[in-house]
Formats: structure tokens, sequence, C-alpha cells
């Protein structure tokens, strides 16, 4: 799979109940989206862009050499600001991958951003996302850590049965957090945003819920550790910390 046919695309926006401001906020001398955005460039992976519905994201994510798309205001999800930025981007559909990655991983590895696209080497596959094994029990027990239930297919890699925020499975044997990086195929894309809310993802608040309700196959890159995402002003100091080690 070549990195041409390959576009990366991180959906940023201001509003935050617990961070309001969260894409500029300063890490280690940068806004946190360049940081992303950086990792993503580096990773090799395809085009790069930000989708994002504020002019001041836009004007940060232009002045550090990236590219920035502006997308609508009234998006309910990153997949559907994703899906817009496509179409603004790539409407000649040279893109046959799509990658939607969160705008607050600044600690997100450049192994992570190409592992999530092993699973699309199988035509079978429509989405492609990340999980990393759970040691801990606050981890285990925690509704904001959604965990991936799926089948064993290979090494490191599962087909992805249900996802959850309770603990699960049941009973003895290793349960994984997921992680919310994504590789749609194109189509899959197109077909996920067209379908309405599905039960279970409106119960879970999981909308990677809708595409499974829908038949569409998930599979699923095992890992070794959750990169530290940033929802909270604790979340930003520890990614202050590793950041500023990691320039040292």
């Amino acid at each position: 799979m070549t990195a041409t046919r390959n576009l990366v695309l991180i959906p940023a926006r201001m509003a935050s109940t617990r961070l309001p401001g969260k894409p500029l906020k300063d890490i280690a001398g940068l806004p946190m989206i360049v940081h992303v955005l950086r990792q993503a460039q580096q990773a090799g992976i395809g085009r790069v862009a930000v989708a994002t519905d504020t002019a001041e994201i836009a004007a940060a994510v232009t002045a550090h050499g990236g590219e920035a798309v502006m997308t609508s205001a009234d998006h309910p999800s990153g997949s559907d600001r994703i899906f817009e930025a496509m179409q603004k981007l790539d409407g000649g559909q040279a893109a046959e991958i799509v990658i939607n990655l969160q705008g607050d991983f600044p600690t997100i590895s450049l192994q992570n951003l190409r592992d999530v696209l092993g699973p699309l080497d199988d035509p079978a596959v429509d989405i492609a996302t990340l999980a990393a094994p759970i040691h801990t029990v606050e981890e285990d027990t925690a509704p904001s850590v959604v965990k991936a239930v799926g089948s064993p297919i290979g090494e490191r890699r599962l087909r992805a049965l249900y996802f959850t925020r309770a603990t699960a499975p049941h009973g003895d044997g290793p349960r994984y957090h997921h992680i919310g990086v994504y590789a749609y195929r194109r189509a899959a894309l197109e077909r996920f945003v067209s379908l309405p809310r599905s039960p279970l993802e409106r119960q879970e608040n999981l909308e990677q819920l809708r595409a499974l309700e829908a038949g569409m196959r998930i599979d699923i890159t095992i890992v070794d550790t959750v990169p530290r995402g940033v929802d909270t002003p604790a979340d930003l100091e520890t990614a202050r910390r590793i950041l500023a080690l990691a320039k040292t």
C-alpha cells in the first residue's frame, strides 16, 4: 500500500468541555496540534492535513508549514469532519485510504501510525484500528477506557466483535484498550458517514459500533502501549513532561 494513496486527516476543534482551546495549548514550545501534525508527517504514510472549523487552528498549522482545510462547524463527529475534508482535498479521488488521527494525541509514535494500516492489506477489511493490552485494574474498570473485544486472527491481530466501556470480555484472559486511530477504505468512510446513528452506538456512545452493526468489518492491530491522549489539564501537564524530556 503506497503512501501516495493514503490521506492522513487530523480533525481539530476548539470546543472542549474539560480543556477549552485544546489544540492550541502550548507543549514544549509548540501548539499541541502541531506536534500531532509533525508525528503524522514523520510517519511517512501519506499526505497530511488538519481539518478544522477554526481559523486560529488553521493559522497555527500553516504557520508551521502544515496543510489545513476549513470545514463546517456543524459536524457531529470527527468522522464527518474528515469526510468533508477528504472531499475538498481529494476531489479527484486519488486517495484510497483515509486515516483519521485525533488531534489530541501529541505523543503518538510513528510506528503506531504505520501499524494502523496493516489490516487493510486484506481486501475484506473495511476499517482498521489499534488496541493495546490492559495491564492495570484502573484501566480495566474505567468507563473512559474503551475496550476492544475481538477474535484473534493472527499474530497481533484481532477481528473486532464489539467495543464497550464496560470491563469485557468476562473471565481470565487478555483485555484490550482501544486506541482511537482509524484507517478507512474510501468507500467504507463514504458508507459510514451515510449511516444513521445505531442503537448500540447511542447506548455506549461509541461511533465505531455503527460500522459493526451495519456489518462492516473492523480489524485491530495490537500494539504495545497506548499513546497519551490529552483531555484534561492533568493530561496536558503529563504531555508537557513527556515531550520536554524528548527534546533533551
